[in-house]
């Protein structure tokens, strides 16, 4: 059974994208104020695009018969789990304090981040599903390979949705908080 979820296509508005303008996304590595802790945060997010990619694929290998039953499971196991607790701490990490500071230095924006914080919860939902289904297939890896390749393809489904997810959320929350960053000389 496919779950749905109410994952959020439309660009965040306009008015909370007016210091990108100031600070278009180019000009990021070349700005004072952009420091190493921002680079890090940035690089935990190409990190969790990277792990979406990678469970994915692997579950195509595992579809086309490419990657055997025992090495499919395997590597679910470790980057299916690298993904889901990465994505959870990350997130948490930024409900509690990181949108908070970009509130306090600039409450403008609080809309912008509230919208970030309803996709996160929106996230751990999809996180779950993901979490039952991969931990399903690679019981069933072991137990009944035909319904182990079932399980995959909804899996399969659930690694696209989360790839779609964090290609959108991950690019509007930069495109918000680094411009914020910037202008409030923040995180140095």
């Amino acid at each position: 059974m496919d779950q749905k979820f109410d994952i959020r296509t439309e660009d965040l508005p306009a008015n909370m994208r007016s210091l990108l303008e100031m600070y278009p996304r180019d000009s990021w590595e070349a700005h004072p104020g952009f420091k190493e802790k921002t680079r890090h945060w940035l690089g935990a997010h190409q990190m969790f695009r990277r792990l979406g990619e990678l469970v994915r694929l692997e579950t195509e290998l595992y579809l086309d018969k490419s990657r055997a039953p025992d090495d499919y499971a395997s590597r679910l196991s470790y980057y299916g789990n690298a993904l889901v607790a990465n994505l959870h701490g990350h997130h948490t990490w930024e409900d509690k304090s990181y949108f908070p500071e970009l509130s306090e230095a600039d409450p403008r924006f609080d809309a912008g981040l509230e919208i970030l914080e309803k996709d996160h919860a929106e996230l751990d939902k999809v996180l779950d599903s993901f979490t039952r289904v991969a931990n399903r297939a690679i019981k069933l890896v072991h137990l009944d390979e035909p319904q182990a390749r079932e399980e995959a393809g909804q899996l399969h489904r659930l690694s696209e949705t989360i790839e779609a997810f964090l290609d959108r959320h991950l690019s509007d929350e930069e495109e918000l908080a680094v411009p914020i960053i910037l202008h409030h000389r923040l995180r140095g």
